[in-house]
């Protein structure tokens, strides 16, 4: 009589994840399923394919020139400077630097604002590399394009100022040698498993170097699978109008711009007001 003790486990089967059919309303990872305590091989495989790009979109660089082919297209004028990570392998481990402007770009910035008959703009437009060269290289036109459009000649826009190795607080020493009274910056942000091209905005009144996360807003995840180029431009569009209005950003401005577009409801008490 055979033992059957000995005999082997029998290979386990993928179990589907009953949440499967939620996965066509988000890019985040759900409803994995499983084979016996594991992942499912294709899902190991996407999890490390995703990986890979988020790498892809830290390490690869900025093509400077076709981005600044397709904005003089768009009949921006732009200028092109870097931080002070002359690599960027020093830009990953040296926030610090990325946040400064080297010698020549400060200069140049400086030389700009010092040209006779220029005038000091109402918002210095920068658009950096930031963590992922590949949200800039693709989203940043877009946005820059529709928010033009948005703000309608409300204020005297800078030319574009594209910088590599560039972290957020950059834009604040570009803002203020171009004696601007409000900067922003479009740059990568840190790339997810999802999202290997998010764009993130933020807006400074009154830059100058040392100015902190608090006196900024954000505008994030702007990308086509996230918040549209010509949605994003419209919320900044109103945010950078009322911070030249109230002359502040940050967490005394808060961002109503979703709400000042719906019509008030009518007052019951006086139909006439």
């Amino acid at each position: 009589m055979s033992d059957l003790s000995l005999a082997p486990d029998p290979l386990p089967s993928s179990v589907p994840d009953p949440w499967a059919d939620l996965r066509r309303h988000t890019p985040a990872r759900i409803a994995l399923g499983r084979v016996g305590n594991s992942l499912p091989t294709a899902e190991v495989l996407r999890f490390a394919a995703a990986h890979a790009q988020a790498r892809d979109a830290v390490h690869l660089p900025l093509d400077v020139a076709a981005l600044s082919a397709v904005l003089a297209t768009d009949g921006w004028p732009t200028l092109t400077v870097t931080s002070r990570a002359a690599t960027r392998d020093v830009f990953l481990r040296r926030p610090d630097l990325g946040r400064r402007l080297d010698d020549a770009g400060a200069a140049a910035l400086f030389a700009v604002q010092c040209t006779p008959g220029s005038v000091a703009p109402d918002l210095a437009l920068v658009v950096a590399d930031g963590l992922s060269a590949q949200a800039a290289q693709d989203h940043a036109a877009d946005v820059l394009r529709h928010l033009r459009e948005a703000l309608g000649g409300a204020c005297v826009l800078s030319p574009v100022v594209v910088a590599t190795q560039a972290r957020v607080a950059l834009a604040d020493e570009v803002g203020a040698l171009l004696q601007a009274r409000a900067v922003l910056v479009l740059l990568g942000e840190r790339p997810g498993l999802s999202s290997p091209d998010s764009l993130g905005a933020y807006l400074t009144f009154a830059p100058r170097v040392g100015s902190n996360d608090a006196q900024r807003n954000c505008v994030s995840n702007i990308r086509p699978t996230g918040l549209a180029p010509a949605a994003a431009a419209a919320r900044l569009a109103w945010l950078v109008k009322e911070a030249l209005r109230r002359r502040l950003t940050g967490i005394g401005l808060k961002d109503d711009s979703a709400t000042a577009l719906i019509p008030q409801a009518a007052n019951v008490d006086n139909p006439s007001a």
